[in-house]
């Protein structure tokens, strides 16, 4: 089943965003190589895709896990969790209506 993982980011949390984005992103490459991964990216904290120094509010994934306990485990090991990037991080069932598969 797919899961929506929401993480919010804490105020001014750039510097430790940009600290732990390798290791982020290497389990979202791990994700993909699985063909678990629908989407991943991070939500801007300005209207911009560029949002420099205002850097992020949060970012969104949509993967395959075999459980919601599985979800919660992985977004709870995220890189960004043990950094403190994130003030919290929601998974919830997802179910894909668009684009039609």
């Amino acid at each position: 089943m797919l899961y929506a993982i929401a993480g919010e980011d804490v105020p001014d949390s750039l510097d430790n965003r940009l600290a732990a984005r390798p290791a982020h992103l290497a389990r979202l490459v791990e994700l993909e190589a699985a063909g678990r991964m629908v989407l991943a990216g991070p939500c801007p904290a300005i209207d911009s895709p560029d949002p420099g120094p205002a850097g992020f509010a949060g970012s969104l994934i949509v993967a395959e896990f075999d459980s919601l306990a599985a979800a919660q485990a992985w977004a709870d090991a995220d890189p960004y969790v043990a950094a403190g990037v994130y003030a919290r991080v929601t998974v919830r069932p997802f179910k894909q209506v668009f684009p039609r598969s």
